[in-house]
């Protein structure tokens, strides 16, 4: 059973020893892994608790086991929201992304989002082939979206609308 919900304190071990996984953040740009103090993931989760439902972060468990995080954060200007999903390598190929994935979206559009975005690393073909199934289309880097930070010659971008 996939059990899906918003972190807690209680997740952030979790959290931080899948950011540790060098394999899990390879594709994000941390091939050895980001390593977070105790006191920054607390730092990190008190943030991101405060800017709910803009920004939604969500711990995913599958029989009890943690098995990695997705979220979203919303521009309401833009009403435009990106998506995230990372797993434990033991936690691929067996849909539960394509749970977390789902669930993260829907949050996004209940909370405003007219389209939700992603920007996979093209060498990140499963997560493409994903972001494919669930309705996403290859479309132009949007200027609010670089304007995040993200890299158009790094990435390629995603966009799925609500209807």
């Amino acid at each position: 059973m996939i059990t899906i919900k918003e972190t807690t304190r209680e997740d952030l071990e979790n959290v931080r020893r899948l950011w540790a996984d060098g394999d899990v953040m390879r594709f994000v740009g941390f091939p050895d892994g980001l390593h977070e103090t105790e006191k920054a993931m607390q730092q990190w989760l008190a943030e991101l608790t405060a800017a709910r439902p803009v920004q939604n972060h969500f711990s995913i468990y599958e029989n009890g086991t943690f098995c990695g995080e997705a979220g979203d954060g919303l521009s309401r200007e833009q009403e435009s929201a990106w998506l995230d999903i990372k797993l434990f390598p033991a936690a691929r190929g067996r849909g539960i992304a394509t749970q977390a994935v789902s669930y993260a979206m829907e949050e996004a559009f209940r909370n405003g989002a007219k389209t939700v975005w992603v920007d996979p690393d093209p060498q990140n073909v499963k997560a493409i082939a994903l972001y494919e199934r669930l309705g996403f289309h290859q479309k132009e880097m949007p200027a609010h979206v670089i304007a995040l930070g993200e890299d158009p010659a790094r990435n390629i971008y995603f966009e799925r609308s609500k209807e």
